[in-house]
Formats: C-alpha cells, structure tokens, sequence
C-alpha cells in the first residue's frame, strides 16, 4: 500500500439543513477541493428532486436520507434533528468503511454535527473542520423572539462545536468575530471563505416578458420563503404599491421553497395583492434564472434583527452577478456586499420598502449605473474564484 502522505487526500461533508447540490455553497465548495485532487464524499439530506440515497455527480460521492418531519418549532426540531444525527453518523459509519477520509467538513444548522466530527476526531483521529453558514443562537431569537432555555442551549452547542473544531471558515468577517471572541478560536484558525457565486452558472439570457404578467415592471426575489426572510413585508410593500400608491403596473416573482410559503400565499390572498404576486416554490435553476433576467430589479426584504444584520445573503451576489439593482433594508453586511448596487429602506419599513421599489423603477438610468456596478464589483472581487485561495488554505491548515 502507498505511503499515508502519498495517499489522495479525503473528505467527508456534512450538510443537514439542504440536499446537494442543490445546496450551492455546499457544491462549490465540494467541486472545487475535487479539482484540488481531494477524494470527496458527502451526507445530506433528500429534497425534491434528489430523491436518491445514492449518486455519484461529478465524481463526488453523495449520500443522502430522507427526514421524517421539517422542524417547525422546538418539538418539530428535536425530533428532526434527532433523525439526522442518527443517519449521518450511520452514514459516516459507511463512507468510512466504503471509502475512508481523513477530514469531517461539518456546515451548520444545527450546531450538533461536532457530535459527530468529535466522535471520530477522538477514536480514529480524523480532523475536524467547522462551515460556520448559520449563527444559531441568533437564528433562534429572530424566529421565536426570546432568549430562554433553548436560546442558551444553542449558545452552548456553538461554544462546544469551535473548541471540538481544528479549523473553522466563516461567510464573513461578523461570522469570523463570533468564532474567535464568542467560540474562544485561536484566529490563526479562522479563515473566511465567502459565498461568492460561480460566474458560470449565473448566465445572463434574454427575459420571457409572459412572467411580468401583462404588467409593466418585475421586482424579482428568490429565496427561502421562512419567518426571518421577511416575505410578510415584502406583500405589505405589495399592498402599499398597489393600493396607497395606486401603481398597477408592477408584478412580483418569488422563487423558492420553505416552511412559510404556504402562509405566505395566503397572506398574499388576505391582504388583496394575490394577483399581483407569483409563487413558484422551489424550481430548476433555468426557470429561476429567466425570471431573474426577466426582473427590472430584485428585492431582499430580510428582517433587520441581529441574526440577518450579521449574515451574507447568497441571493445578494447573485443579483449583482445578473447586473439587477437591489431594493433591501440597511444591513451591515448586506450592505458591505453589495455597495453601490443597492437602495437601503428603514429597517423593517414596508411602506419604506415600497416607496425605494417604486422610485428605481421610475428611474432607468439609475438601475443602469447599479446594476453596471453590482456586476463589476461581482467579477472583479465577489466571485468564488477569489474565495478559492481561502478554502485551500483553510484546508493545508487543517492537514498541517
């Protein structure tokens, strides 16, 4: 047999919370060690459209499970993350035997997996590194508006995922903060590896006007539709378009999937704006890309709270990448991402919100200069091959 060092390097990603590829930070950075000569396996979940247990794409190694329930409130969650947590370690068990690895890259939520990165960190001596995506504790106050039990248990469950982690990359720089002042890393081990899109996928085609709905103007969105995204206020800036300001000349088209989207459908019934908004749930990426294109400019309502402040929205680059002026509350990291190519409402303001979506699209020529700015600030700074670099060395650090 080969000498240890001479052996392809192995690694093992666990991902919960979405199935891949659809999970595209998750595959970016799967393909990319993949073309670095790292031997790739990974555990996730099923999801529409990944219903196999077992797939080799691009050569990567993926095994999924299914969940029996998506948590929606502290019961949903325990016993969905129960479920996960005794597949992926019997999976892991299995990738073990199958095809070995030396790395369990764990991505967040939940902060559970160092259960299992620590298990096989103490008995076989793997290496463990930490893909901060979420900051839970956050993500708890922001859906359910208390600091109690839980609250302190999700604290807890970060504190011990960085100390069990060799290594941790973070989004963005807030995320970075937070492993090293809150999770106690030593910051030489905290690398930040941003979300930036691949600018091959992101592929500029021409609109189809038949998704503006015989109106005018197209305010795209896509994303998750749940409690923090802030959907709710994005249809009450529906409302106050269409029946404060009387402007009847604008269509809404929002992609994706989540656990609100059906509330969030019949809000749009309740408060009379149904007709002015399409919801397509979750689809290919060749419809969610025309309707992109198609969009005059795109919008993210993301709720101001202290979980969102601190976060890179993906959707945030991929509108930038397409050239589409954004329309978002003031975030700071929102902000950071996206400069010049944004308008910033009043935190929270949907009737804000709304006047800021009405006065670009009435101004052509500054959606010009935004969306030209957006797009170069994407090529020349934003895309995944300047995060590359990071990755790799996150990843020399952790087999140092």
């Amino acid at each position: 047999m080969p000498a240890k060092s001479d052996r392809q390097k192995r690694v093992l990603i666990l991902v919960e919370n979405l199935p891949v590829p659809f999970d595209r930070r998750v595959w970016q950075e799967a393909t990319t060690l993949h073309a670095h000569g790292w031997q790739v396996s990974v555990i996730c979940i099923t999801g529409d459209g990944y219903e196999k247990t077992r797939e080799v794409v691009d050569g990567i190694y993926i095994y999924r499970y299914p969940l029996p329930t998506q948590g929606d409130g502290p019961r949903g969650y325990l016993v969905e993350y129960t479920a996960a947590l005794w597949h992926t370690f019997r999976l892991t068990f299995r990738v073990r035997k199958e095809r070995g690895f030396d790395v369990i890259h764990a991505c967040n939520p939940p902060d559970l997996l160092f259960l299992v990165g620590g298990f096989f960190k103490i008995f076989f001596k793997t290496r463990f590194l930490f893909d901060h995506h979420d900051i839970n504790p956050e993500l708890y106050e922001a859906k359910f508006g208390r600091r109690d039990f839980f609250w302190r248990l999700m604290v807890w469950l970060e504190r011990w995922t960085f100390r069990t982690a060799d290594v941790s990359i973070a989004t963005n720089e807030s995320y970075r903060r937070i492993a090293i002042e809150r999770g106690g890393m030593n910051p030489q081990r905290v690398f930040v590896v941003r979300s930036g899109p691949m600018l091959e996928r992101l592929k500029i085609v021409p609109p189809k006007p038949e998704l503006k709905c015989g109106k005018k103007y197209l305010v795209g969105y896509v994303g998750v539709m749940g409690k923090q995204e802030g959907i709710d206020l994005l249809l009450l800036a529906v409302k106050h378009i269409v029946q404060d300001m009387d402007r009847h000349d604008v269509h809404f088209g929002l992609v994706g999937g989540g656990t609100s989207l059906e509330e969030m459908k019949e809000l749009a019934l309740t408060l009379g704006v149904s007709e002015y908004v399409t919801f397509t749930g979750r689809i290919p990426d060749h419809e969610l890309l025309d309707m992109l294109n198609t969009a005059d400019i795109c919008v993210n309502p993301d709720v101001a709270n202290e979980m969102n402040d601190k976060s890179t929205m993906n959707k945030i680059m991929e509108y930038m990448a397409l050239g589409k002026p954004i329309v978002q509350f003031d975030l700071t990291e929102g902000r950071f991402s996206a400069g010049e190519a944004s308008v910033y409402a009043a935190k929270n303001d949907a009737d804000d919100l709304a006047r800021k979506i009405v006065e670009l699209l009435d101004d052509p020529e500054k959606r010009s200069r935004m969306g030209e700015f957006g797009t170069r600030r994407v090529q020349d700074e934003l895309a995944w091959d300047y995060e590359v670099p990071n990755l790799i060395r996150a990843y020399d650090k952790v087999m140092s």
